[in-house]
């Protein structure tokens, strides 16, 4: 062949010209294809043997995603060499553009999302919660939408296009699609932030929004508590966010109070009798003696002596068990003792009166 014959013109470029765009759009493709075997006979085995399981899953999510961009980047590069008309250099510069914004977006949602799944479902397996390793889905699912969201709006801003006045343009829809599905993503994000913020576990008794049960399972919509009362409640996770959450199952120990009223007629000596009868009781049953209890001598009442009685139950304790023996106990002690509760009652006063 000549070097006539390679330097003539072909669609604006010599022989030599395709054939070192060829070659760059090639060897990307090899040291692609390179990597990508070498990520799977020697990244993948020096993964397996570390402790943590987030490199093996970088290893097997980014082996594809990184083969692409170099062979992308070996397209970019032999591109160059090229010389195209000012128009269809446009149009290919805009595509190359977009093309490596949802490049970098699919490998960065593949870093996010394996990172993210795997410190979850440790996290999941820790706790031993089937319940925390069903919220993992929901969650990776966000990931992937708010990043792939951001990478089509760069992808587009790359591409030439007004992305305000395309979001503008299609405000009134989008504004009518967030109303109806506020609900459902205020609930999501809300199971998100029970994740996070971990207020409660499964088997825990809490309090919220004028329900009292246990916690069943914990979903990425809604939680399901088996109340006192019996029945099985759903709650959505979004109120788990807008009200004030009592998690009874965390508390040191169950404070009890109770105000015991005795009859004025109870002597002075007697009335100590009874708070010594209570300290008694304290120390005889489940109590958490670290606490501060008191027993205290208050006030006089309208009809009674009044005796401020708190204490406290230890939390490993059966708390409405221990609840009704004390109680017991102080009914079979103060009969015993002859100590008697008042009741409202009121005395007619009996004479003459003079002026």
């Amino acid at each position: 062949m000549h070097l006539t014959q390679l330097t003539g013109s072909f669609v604006d470029n010599t022989l030599i010209d395709w054939l070192r765009a060829a070659a760059f759009i090639v060897g990307g493709w090899l040291v692609g294809q390179v990597l990508y075997r070498l990520a799977g006979s020697v990244l993948s085995p020096m993964a397996q043997r570390t402790a943590t399981r987030i490199d093996d899953a970088l290893v097997t999510r980014l082996r594809t995603p990184v083969v692409v961009l170099i062979t992308l980047l070996g397209l970019i590069a032999g591109y160059q060499q090229l010389t195209v008309s000012e128009r269809a250099g446009l149009w290919i510069g805009r595509g190359i553009h977009v093309a490596v914004a949802l490049c970098v977006t699919w490998i960065v949602t593949r870093i996010l999302v394996a990172v993210a799944r795997e410190v979850l479902l440790a996290r999941a397996r820790r706790e031993g919660s089937e319940s925390e390793a069903r919220l993992v889905p929901g969650v990776t699912t966000a990931i992937q939408v708010i990043i792939w969201g951001l990478g089509a709006v760069v992808a587009l801003n790359n591409a030439g296009y007004d992305v305000g006045a395309l979001l503008a343009g299609i405000g009134i829809g989008g504004l009518a699609m967030a109303l109806a599905a506020q609900e459902t993503v205020a609930n999501i994000f809300g199971g998100i932030t029970i994740y996070a913020d971990r207020p409660f576990r499964v088997g825990d008794r809490v309090r919220v929004d004028g329900h009292d049960g246990f916690v069943l399972e914990v979903g990425i919509r809604s939680t399901r508590i088996h109340s006192l009362e019996g029945p099985v409640v759903v709650i959505p996770n979004k109120k788990f966010t807008e009200s004030v959450v009592e998690n009874i199952s965390l508390e040191p120990s169950r404070r009890v109070r109770h105000e015991l009223g005795l009859i004025y007629e109870t002597p002075p000596e007697r009335l100590e009798r009874a708070m010594e009868v209570l300290r008694e009781i304290i120390e005889a049953n489940q109590t958490d003696l670290e606490q501060e209890h008191l027993i205290s001598f208050t006030t006089f009442g309208a009809y009674s002596l009044n005796i401020i009685f708190i204490y406290f139950i230890r939390k490993n304790a059966d708390i409405f068990a221990t609840q009704s023996r004390i109680h017991l106990e102080v009914l079979r002690r103060f009969h015993a003792e002859s100590l008697s509760f008042a009741y409202p009652t009121s005395v007619e006063l009996q004479g003459t009166y003079k002026a």
